[in-house]
């Protein structure tokens, strides 16, 4: 069985250990050279919807530690949706929750065999995956899906701060920069050119969304 990581963005986690998120992101080559095409999981869904069984979920893939079990799971136009639910009664449960409420818990990975697989130059993409479990892990190895992450905190940050009349500095948006992948030296430039023009001329009575635009324009390429 082979593996794959992707960022967490747990949304709605309850106090029953209910929670959200992606267990795949389709259409991005990750770290391995593969990418996870549409489609991908219909087939084995529908195979355990047929069969009555489940895609389980466990402690960072360890067949010994069942901690939850997967309520929902579907397709949508981003990748692999899921509606979990932590089993608190089980030690480890409790101690996932724990983490994920104090965002201490990087990803999920999905757990699959491939059932077809179409070269498109060095990149391979994985059109049919036999889906067996869905666990949270400490890291998630996509590049992408970790851009994602930064990019929908700290944009949130940014905004806020905007709003409130309190841009961050230079330096913290060089940071930003820095973790989307842009290289130190661009990063440097743009952050003390761009992003320092944008903060005066909003203090000079400019459009107060300025930055916030510029810093989105700039990661979305």
């Amino acid at each position: 069985m082979k593996t794959k990581d992707f960022a967490l963005q747990v949304k709605g986690l309850s106090e029953d250990g209910t929670f959200e998120g992606y267990g795949s992101i389709f259409g991005n080559v990750d770290s391995y050279g593969e990418k996870v095409m549409p489609g991908a999981f219909v087939g084995s869904l529908a195979k355990h919807r047929r069969e009555g069984s489940s895609v389980l979920m466990l402690w960072q893939h360890n067949a010994d530690e069942p901690i939850g079990v997967w309520e929902d799971l579907a397709e949508d136009a981003k990748g692999l949706w899921g509606k979990g639910r932590l089993i608190l009664e089980v030690q480890k449960a409790r101690e996932v929750h724990a983490l994920m409420k104090g965002k201490a818990i990087g990803g999920l990975s999905i757990g699959y065999r491939e059932v077809k697989v179409t070269p498109d130059g060095n990149v391979r993409n994985l059109d049919e995956l036999d889906l067996r479990e869905i666990s949270p892990v400490s890291f998630p190895a996509n590049r992408r899906a970790r851009i994602e992450s930064v990019k929908s905190e700290r944009m949130e940050e940014f905004a806020c701060r905007l709003r409130d009349g309190d841009p961050m500095p230079i330096k913290d948006f060089e940071d930003i920069l820095r973790e989307a992948g842009v290289p130190k030296s661009m990063a440097v430039a743009i952050a003390s050119h761009g992003y320092a023009k944008a903060i005066r001329s909003e203090s000079e009575g400019s459009k107060a969304n300025e930055p916030a635009a510029f810093l989105q324009a700039l990661l979305r390429g």
